[in-house]
């Protein structure tokens, strides 16, 4: 119930000693916005991590291509690891877990691409149609390389928007004839790569791309996908794929420089602890930092019970029960750190929805405060408030009317 006189008295106190109410609620508010400001940064690094592994499946598996560095079975070190179709091959026999699987092959020599009277220069790759799963890429319009177009060695081609804009100028590609290095293909797909700098390219199948281009089998990286259910597994499937390499191309399983394996998973998940770990950190800091304005506003109302001693032994005279002076204190403690408290809340997400649309890169995006941060916030404000309170209300309560008459 709404007790005005209370609030009367609490206003009066706080209008009479001005200067500590606000040194004191300034306290409470920079620990507030601190805990805010750093929790919706540390979201705003993480959202831009989460985004760069998005990019690419984030069950995805890459194999790449390295040089030895111990000797195994006579052998010297220092060969270079070359892969070929085989690699795949084996592959996709071998480890069960697979869902889907890419070799990838690019066209260094020469980048040019034309259409009718337009020229571009971008990346030619030629790959398997288990890319598009692999590299989370989104057809806009017409299809991916299939595994037909693989097996036919077919002359297709998916271009990026990018390459669309540049090239046709608003035309529309499916069914055209483009030319890659004077050599036409038909264009069967127009892409878009959630990661920006893959969108300056284009995709054929890797036998088109051996078979005009290089004239070999020679493939340079490998990658597969995992099912989610089998997840757990991804640390057994990356062993099973050194262990495989390693005999197929003769060198120790233990040399890490024969090979690179880059386990999306397993390096998703570390960063994830990583953040889990910051998070942890920021509340340490942030709580921190609350708790020194909270002991301001309790000493504050120690002064204030010291101060009204002989009011207090009045009221007590009069009747007044120990639970009505606890409850003084406490909505006076609550008052001043919610208010203080609030006003920091909203002054730190303010700041990051003002800053938000300027601090949007690779690694950094969309730094905010949920609604979950907001809430942990005012539950924390409102027993820090109780807390403050909780010693000066107790002391108050204890004061004998006699002894506090007797006070000057």
């Amino acid at each position: 119930m709404f007790d005005k006189e209370k609030w009367m008295e609490i206003f009066a106190t706080l209008q009479k000693n001005k200067l500590r109410t606000f040194l004191t609620s300034f306290s409470v508010a920079w620990g507030i916005f601190i805990l805010i400001v750093l929790l919706g940064s540390g979201n705003g690094l993480q959202n831009g991590i989460t985004h760069q592994f998005e990019q690419d499946a984030t069950n995805s598996i890459w194999v790449y291509r390295g040089q030895t560095s111990m000797p195994y079975r006579g052998l010297q070190p220092g060969r270079r690891i070359k892969f070929t179709n085989q690699d795949y091959e084996a592959t996709a026999t071998e480890v069960k877990q697979v869902q889907a699987i890419s070799s990838r092959l690019n066209i260094w020599q020469q980048r040019n691409l034309s259409y009718k009277q337009e020229y571009g220069s971008f990346d030619i790759i030629a790959v398997h149609d288990g890319t598009k799963e692999i590299e989370a890429v989104a057809v806009e319009n017409g299809r991916f390389i299939s595994k037909l177009d693989v097996q036919m060695s077919r002359k297709s081609v998916a271009i990026s928007y990018k390459v669309r804009d540049a090239l046709f100028k608003g035309e529309d590609p499916l069914g055209k004839y483009m030319k890659i290095n004077n050599v036409p293909f038909k264009v069967v797909g127009v892409f878009h790569d959630p990661s920006e700098r893959d969108n300056d390219r284009v995709y054929i199948p890797i036998s088109t791309g051996q078979k005009v281009f290089t004239g070999g089998n020679e493939i340079q990286n490998l990658a597969i996908t995992i099912p989610p259910e089998l997840m757990n597994e991804s640390v057994a499937v990356e062993n099973q794929l050194r262990s495989s390499f390693a005999k197929r191309h003769t060198f120790n399983v233990d040399d890490k420089r024969a090979i690179y394996i880059n386990n999306n998973l397993e390096e998703f998940k570390k960063f994830q602890g990583l953040f889990s770990g910051i998070k942890i950190f920021v509340w340490i800091i942030g709580i921190g930092t609350i708790i020194s304005g909270i002991v301001g506003v309790s000493n504050i109302m120690i002064i204030v019970v010291k101060e009204r001693t002989q009011e207090i032994g009045v009221r007590k005279a009069l009747g007044a029960t120990p639970r009505s002076i606890i409850g003084l204190i406490l909505m006076e403690s609550i008052f001043i750190t919610g208010v203080a408290g609030y006003f920091g809340l909203v002054l730190g997400v303010g700041l990051l929805e003002l800053l938000s649309p300027h601090m949007q890169s690779d690694f950094f995006m969309n730094p905010e405060a949920d609604i979950r941060i907001a809430a942990g916030a005012t539950i924390l404000l409102i027993a820090s408030g109780t807390l403050a309170g909780l010693i000066p209300a107790r002391k108050a309560a204890s004061i004998k009317p006699i002894e506090a008459l007797r006070e000057e």
